[in-house]
């Protein structure tokens, strides 16, 4: 509840700050507009909360699975409300989901159910809001040129999620071969290093790897907008922003595959 109060403040002071030109900005998730992206989040707690969705909109190019569809629902149905009060909004919801959740017995924290990332318990859910709602905060702050909230407990918090995924994305994506290990050295971050074992074709997590069959040195920002989807690797590999040492074509092919979200 803390993680998930202190980003919801933090997107709502960075709204306050926004002009009108701000807020029809696109973003990197296709389709969406800051505002959109807004829009989105107050549908997912709203859902949470268990209110009725609205009809589904009309078909979007961007739109390729049912949680798209589901998801451009709720922003469908405030395209044309103003910026300043889909904010207020924002709000008044996650005001009225942070009362739901401290009403929340002891023992529903820990009842597994469905989420984004399978059968967990819930608290472990909750934790994926508040990474989910970190990264569009993020993507509005690329979007309006306003950086920041890069640290923090709820920053290293959504980091170390995407770098969970990153066993998957080495050993299954990549195709790194057995005994490989695969390094990233993060700038500007709240945890420095990200290591990869590949063992019996499993990637497994390293909190250390002193000697990395390939390395890859990159900042924060682009480490989860790589692992969210929001750029590709060949970009990034062309604009020189990524560092690789060791064996340089695993490492590239690490890049290239790193998008692991639906």
């Amino acid at each position: 509840m803390a993680l998930l109060s202190e980003e919801w403040e933090a997107i709502a002071q960075l709204g306050a700050s926004l002009n009108d030109k701000d807020w029809v900005l696109p973003s990197e998730c296709p389709g969406w507009t800051v505002k959109d992206l807004v829009s989105h989040m107050i549908g997912t707690e709203r859902s949470l909360m268990g209110e009725p969705a609205p009809p589904e909109a009309p078909g979007a190019e961007h739109v390729h699975n049912p949680v798209g569809a589901a998801n451009e629902a709720w922003v469908a149905a405030r395209r044309q409300v103003p910026a300043h009060e889909v904010l207020a909004e924002f709000s008044d919801v996650t005001g009225r989901r942070l009362e739901q959740l401290s009403r929340l017995p002891a023992e529903r924290w820990d009842e597994v159910g469905p989420s984004p990332v399978g059968q967990v318990p819930y608290r472990e859910f909750m934790a994926v809001r508040a990474m989910d709602c970190w990264i569009h905060e993020q993507d509005m702050r690329i979007a309006t040129g306003r950086p920041g909230h890069m640290d923090g407990p709820v920053a290293e918090l959504a980091l170390r999620r995407i770098a969970s995924a990153m066993p998957y994305v080495v050993a299954r994506k990549a195709a790194a071969p057995d005994g490989s290990n695969v390094r990233w050295e993060l700038l500007k971050s709240p945890i420095a290093q990200v290591g990869v074992l590949v063992r019996d074709g499993r990637g497994v997590s390293q909190d250390e790897v002193p000697d990395p069959t390939a390395e890859i040195q990159m900042d924060a920002e682009l480490f989860w907008r790589l692992g969210c989807g929001r750029v590709t690797g060949d970009a990034a590999l062309d604009a020189g922003i990524v560092g690789l040492r060791g064996d340089l074509d695993l490492a590239a092919r690490v890049v290239r595959n790193m998008a692991f979200m639906i």
